[in-house]
This record gives structure tokens, C-alpha cells and sequence, in this order.
């Protein structure tokens, strides 16, 4: 295997462990290294030449979930919901700069002084977003959102206590019957994961259209997937794709379900016009709570048309089936606080009807404890349940 990618001009990674890597431990001498010292010795050497230096360690670390870089000498991460500095950093500027621009390569992504803020993702589907100087004034900042390697499950989110089996079927009716769902929280409150796990409730014979920024879904179940992701502009400002063009697209590519990762802008509008044609769709959105996710859509959809309040409510409240808030307690955990039906649109207002309430019920053992429990008369618009026979 050695020989082959040395005859190819290419150095794969057993040559690099192999040779490379016993080669520069040779160097010790006479110096004495343990078994253990070797093969950390020998870790570094491989992060350095094809990993990404330092940060390789924190990054085959299961128990972290959030890497932050502050310039060279400070680095953060997120383990078990607490921030700690770790006392770790780049030997030098250079050495940043080269992780820089090798995360930016891997995802076809260009970082400059001319474009210097960047979206990119790793090999494992981790997210990453950079900002150079002058930018960023202490050095390059890199936040790294790392996923589980193990694709999230419901009911798996039913063990850890985020979502009730009742609760669960009846997500798992709505998804099958191809009603239209927002997932909507604040900030590390679990959306991706839990839309990825939503999406096992896809029937396994429709055509998936997935849209996003930077591809970070992980749909396994559906044969018939395709997976879209936007291209920034090149050096000259020009040939971008946006999240509008894709979703745009996608209509002609007979989608049975239109999944967008995030709304975050005027792309909310062509979302929302999907949905009112007859595609069933699932994306997520930044809100603290289901109110405030629809002011949210409403401010996206004006920033991208110049229609009246009125007709956006109307949008949104027939494109919109269900609404699912999650949230992040001061014991790090993530639940599912409401399943909210949108019901109409009545008195100039959008229509809420709350199906499901989570109910805390105190602390025990530093643990934030309760249940989401039923809540009113449940779902008033039942067609599209009838339609699929249940």
C-alpha cells in the first residue's frame, strides 16, 4: 500500500504512520521514551502534517462538544455543558493560519482578507465557522459545533427524557402524513439533531430534497435523497448560489418532501410558497418560544418582498402545520417544550392551538425535572391525517 501511493506521487496516511512519524522518532537518540510518550509523540506528528495540529485531540474527543479558538494561545470547549480553557495552543500564527485554510479547502470554501468571515464544515459533518483579522481583532477565531457520531434517534430523545412516547406517536402520525413542521429554539437547543431524527418518519419510498447552508443533516433512511448546499460568491463577487435559488430549484425536481436545514433570511418567502403548493416540508428556525418564531418569519419574509403584514400572516398560517419548540435548561438538558398546531388565521392573527406542554416539576439531584404533557383539545386540522389513513 506504501509502494502504490509512492508510485502515485501521493503519501497516504499508513506511510505517514509507518515511516514518516518512526522516522522523526528516531531523532530521540539515546533519549529513553516510554511506549505511551511514543505513541503521543507519534499522534502529534500525524495531527500535524494531515490533521488539524492541535486541535486534532479535542477533535477525536466524543465527550467534547464545542471547540472554540481565540487566536493562538486561547482555546476553549464545551464538555458536559461547562466551558473550560484548555492549557493547550498553536506553536505559532503560521501553524493557525495553515488549519485556516485547510478546513476552508476541505469544504471548497475560500477564507481571505477579502472574504473573511467563512461557514465550512469537517469530514465528520462537525460545523465550523472562521473569522480572520482584521476582522477578528486578537487572531483568527474558529468555532467548531461538533456532532455526535451516532445519528440521534426518537427513541433515543425519549431516553434521555427530551420528548414522551405519546408524544413521539403522535410526531410520527403528522410526519408520516406530510404535514408541514418548523423546528424552532434558541442557540445549541438541538434542532439539527432533533430534525435528523424527525426524519427517520419519512416513509423510506419518497424522494428527500435536503437545502442548506452548509450540509449538516445526516438523513440515513431514504434511498431516494439529495442533498443541496449554497456556494458563496468567488473572488469577484459573482456566481452564487443562494438558499433561494436551491429551494427554487428543487420544485422542478419532483421533491416529495422539501427539507431546509435553517431559515435565517428572505429565503423564508420562497420556504413558505413551497409549502403552499403542495410540498410537504420540514426546516428550523432562532426563536425563544412559538410566538416568536412566527414574528421571526414575518421580518424574514418582508426583508425579501414588499407585500402587506397581513397576506405574510396568511402565508405562513397555511403553510405552516405544526411548530415544535425546544429549549435548553440551566442544567444543559435539551426537551421539547411545546408542540404548537397552527390552526388558522382569525382577527388578523395567526391561530395557535398548543397540543403538547412541558411541565417542570422542580429539580432533583441538580437535574431539571417534568414532562411534556397533553394539552387542550388536540389537533383541529386532521385532512391530511385522513388523506394518509390514519
Amino acid at each position: 500500500m506504501v509502494r502504490r501511493a509512492q508510485n502515485k506521487g501521493i503519501v497516504d496516511d499508513d506511510e505517514i504512520n509507518a515511516d514518516i512519524a518512526d522516522t522523526v522518532l528516531g531523532y530521540c537518540g539515546e533519549h529513553y521514551l516510554s511506549l505511551k510518550e511514543k505513541l503521543r509523540l507519534k499522534a502529534y506528528i500525524y495531527a500535524a502534517i494531515r490533521g488539524l495540529d492541535v486541535l486534532q485531540e479535542l477533535l477525536d474527543d466524543s465527550t467534547i462538544t464545542e471547540i472554540m479558538v481565540n487566536g493562538t494561545d486561547d482555546i476553549f470547549i464545551e464538555k458536559n455543558g461547562a466551558l473550560n480553557r484548555r492549557d493547550i495552543c498553536f506553536d505559532t500564527k503560521e501553524k493557525l493560519d495553515d488549519v485556516v485554510q485547510k478546513i476552508a479547502a476541505g469544504s471548497n470554501r475560500i477564507i481571505n482578507e477579502a472574504s473573511p468571515i467563512v461557514d465550512a464544515r469537517l469530514q465528520d459533518g462537525s460545523r465550523v465557522n472562521m473569522i480572520l483579522p482584521p476582522i477578528a481583532i486578537n487572531g483568527p477565531v474558529i468555532t467548531i459545533r461538533k456532532f455526535p457520531q451516532e445519528v440521534m434517534t426518537i427513541p433515543k430523545l425519549i431516553e434521555y427524557g427530551s420528548l414522551t412516547e405519546e408524544a413521539a406517536e403522535f410526531l410520527k402520525k403528522l410526519v408520516v402524513a406530510g404535514y408541514n413542521i418548523f423546528v424552532s429554539g434558541g442557540t445549541g437547543s438541538g434542532k439539527t439533531t432533533f430534525l435528523n431524527a424527525l426524519s427517520n418518519y419519512i416513509p423510506h419510498d419518497q424522494r428527500v430534497i435536503t437545502i442548506e447552508d452548509s450540509a449538516e443533516l445526516q438523513i440515513r433512511s431514504i434511498p431516494n435523497l439529495v442533498s443541496l448546499e449554497v456556494r458563496n460568491a468567488n473572488v469577484e463577487g459573482k456566481n452564487e448560489i443562494t438558499i433561494r435559488d436551491l429551494i427554487k430549484c428543487s420544485l422542478r425536481m419532483r421533491p416529495d418532501r422539501i427539507i431546509v436545514g435553517e431559515v435565517r433570511d428572505a429565503a423564508c418567502i420562497d420556504m413558505l410558497q413551497a409549502m403552499n403548493t403542495g410540498h410537504s416540508g420540514m426546516s428550523t428556525g432562532h426563536a425563544n418560544s412559538t410566538r416568536d418564531m412566527l414574528s421571526r418569519m414575518e421580518t424574514m419574509v418582508l426583508l425579501g418582498a414588499d407585500i402587506p403584514l397581513l397576506a405574510v400572516r396568511r402565508q405562513i398560517s397555511s403553510a405552516i402545520d405544526i411548530i415544535i419548540q425546544l429549549g435548553r435548561f440551566r442544567d444543559k438538558s435539551r426537551k421539547v417544550i411545546e408542540i404548537t398546531e397552527v390552526a388558522g388565521f382569525e382577527n388578523n392573527e395567526v391561530v395557535l392551538n398548543p397540543c403538547f406542554r412541558y411541565v417542570e416539576e422542580g429539580e432533583k439531584n441538580g437535574r431539571v425535572t417534568g414532562s411534556l404533557k397533553k394539552v387542550g383539545n388536540g389537533l383541529k386540522n386532521t385532512e391530511k391525517l385522513i388523506s394518509a389513513g390514519l
